[in-house]
């Protein structure tokens, strides 16, 4: 099985994007649960919109307080 990419961009802390997500395990405005081709990513944050989802192309955006 070929490893899909992963790349991560944030953009002033209020927008993240990300390529690589298998599915989206937990979501709320205050933390994003993600398992990706390199294992589960944590976002926490206040605020938190899932603004888009592209699973098959295994794309995420969300929007808001991004923390850490």
């Amino acid at each position: 099985m070929e490893q899909q990419s992963h790349k991560l961009t944030l953009d002033e802390r209020s927008r993240l994007t990300m390529t690589g997500v298998a599915e989206v395990l937990s979501f709320s405005e205050d933390a994003v649960v993600l398992k990706t081709a390199l294992g589960v990513l944590t976002v926490h944050g206040q605020g938190l919109k899932l603004k888009n989802l592209s699973l098959d192309g295994g794309q995420v955006a969300v929007e808001g307080a991004v923390a850490a």
